[in-house]
């Protein structure tokens, strides 16, 4: 699987809204080579007046399927997330153009254990990496922290309960309010949180964080507070779209 370095048409297949803000949308890429989960994609956005926008979105998939899946956060005063979440409609054509990186990507040959963190649509690519591990039945460790501010502020809610087993443990973090029966009380993600609902140092994961630039930020710093070394801590961020 390489970098396609040409835009290519993706025709929208099926939307569906999972938070009042946020949506995921399926496309079929004509010529899509394939992506590694945890790689993402430039999206083109083209006026009828020629004034063109971009920007970078997560996939939530993975494989060689020509389906992606990318779910969008609105930013109400983005240039392209407002389009994705509240215009956009089957049948509709957008430009893509990826799939790109390789750094934050994880595959089935790595048998170490793996700790995913993810704040808000952070949870994107680390879907993708759950959903591998389960397709693959990968023997490794996995285990997800996922930061929202409430429960109707996640994605894939219904999937991670789905995907939950031995093998893939789920924690949550609710920021703002937390559902009734939560183990954990509503607040940010800290230490004592790291220390009750990660994988620890010792054991020597491979950790993915994504989120929000100062959620990645302070989480790594209390990761590596708790004894995890900086060259095993993949982060990925992103702003306003």
């Amino acid at each position: 699987m390489t970098t396609a370095p040409l835009w290519l048409v993706a025709r929208v297949v099926e939307t569906r809204n999972p938070t009042p803000h946020g949506r995921v949308l399926e496309l079929r890429v004509d010529g899509w080579p394939g992506n590694l989960a945890g790689q993402h994609v430039d999206v083109r956005l083209t006026a009828e007046d020629g004034y063109q926008a971009v920007r970078s979105y997560s996939l939530a998939s993975s494989g060689d399927s020509d389906i992606i899946e990318l779910a969008v956060d609105e930013v109400p005063e983005g240039e392209v997330s407002p389009y994705l979440v509240e215009d956009v409609r089957p049948g509709d054509e957008l430009e893509v153009r990826g799939p790109i990186g390789a750094y934050f990507v994880w595959t089935p040959t790595q048998t170490e254990p793996v700790q995913l963190i993810a704040g808000g649509s952070g949870i994107v690519p680390l879907i993708a990496m759950a959903r591998q591990h389960a397709r693959t039945g990968s023997s490794a460790p996995m285990r997800l922290l996922y930061a929202v501010r409430s429960a109707a502020d996640a994605f894939y809610t219904d999937d991670l309960a789905q995907l939950a087993d031995d093998a893939f443990l789920v924690d949550w973090a609710y920021s703002r309010s937390a559902p009734p029966g939560s183990e954990r009380p509503a607040g940010r993600v800290d230490a004592a949180t790291i220390a009750a609902s990660t994988i620890p140092a010792t054991a020597h994961p491979s950790v993915y964080v994504c989120g929000p630039t100062g959620f990645v930020e302070a989480v790594a710093d209390l990761l590596v507070a708790a004894g995890h070394p900086p060259e095993r801590i993949r982060t990925e961020r992103f702003g306003g779209a």
